[in-house]
């Protein structure tokens, strides 16, 4: 092999590299794919024991960090912190230190609601920056949708196994509903994979929005019957449900 050829080798590895890790959408009009490294990670921890809220939300606004605080619809004194940041290392360098001191180091850390996650593309979209950053960040904003409903799923390894075809049609009609919901502004949802991320092994966690409780039930109710969830869900929850009291910052 000359020195050309052993140059070029290297330059098709670092290619396909780079395509390995990168999201992927696709020009409109044409077959030209499209390549983006850029994702939103976004975490959600719960915690109980909380007597005072507003300490909590002040302690956020002095530190600027970018998230959403939860009142827990389903514990009088639990409460849930969402934070999102394009960097991973946010989590650690910043977010840890943050929570390691103050007001919440002294709340009680209810681990079976940690979910982590990271939005990803479905392969067609036209402008990935739009799908994985801006939308969903001007969701997690967006005052007017005060509750939430977060939870974590797993499919059934027999799901994995149909052909591509049948995996697309499942999905299609799973995603109807939520697409029914968001064209009325009923609801909005947020899809992070989670693939490896977390100690239950889930595949994915979803976020739904509203700026009423009732649509977060009534679409978690009309998706029990779709193919997908009636037939190839292994695990689903735990569900936290909670109200905004307090949002800030931007990752």
């Amino acid at each position: 092999m000359t020195n050309n050829e052993s140059i070029t080798a290297s330059a098709k590895d670092v290619g396909q590299g780079i395509e390995l890790v990168s999201e992927k959408g696709r020009r409109p009009g044409s077959d030209e794919a499209l390549y983006s490294q850029r994702r939103l990670f976004v975490q959600l921890l719960a915690f109980g024991g909380c007597s005072d809220i507003g300490e909590l939300g002040s302690a956020l606004e002095a530190a600027r960090l970018p998230s959403v605080l939860y009142e827990d619809l389903n514990d009088p004194s639990g409460i849930a912190l969402l934070c999102y940041h394009e960097s991973p290392d946010f989590f650690l360098d910043s977010l840890r230190p943050f929570l390691g001191s103050g007001s919440f180091a002294r709340l009680l850390p209810k681990p079976e609601y940690t979910m982590f996650g990271r939005t990803y593309s479905m392969g067609w979209e036209s402008d990935l920056d739009e799908a994985l950053i801006d939308r969903p960040r001007s969701r997690l904003a967006d005052a007017s949708l005060r509750w939430a409903l977060w939870y974590p799923l797993r499919r059934s390894g027999s799901f994995e196994r149909l052909d591509e075809k049948e995996q697309r049609s499942i999905l299609a009609e799973h995603g109807r509903v939520g697409q029914a919901f968001g064209r009325v502004g009923i609801a909005h949802d947020i899809r992070l994979a989670c693939h490896g991320l977390g100690k239950e092994d889930n595949d994915f966690v979803i976020g739904v929005l509203a700026a009423e409780l009732y649509p977060l039930s009534a679409i978690v109710q009309r998706m029990r019957k779709t193919k997908q969830t009636s037939t190839y869900i292994e695990r689903l929850g735990p569900f936290f449900v909670g109200r905004t009291c307090r949002r800030g910052g931007g990752g």
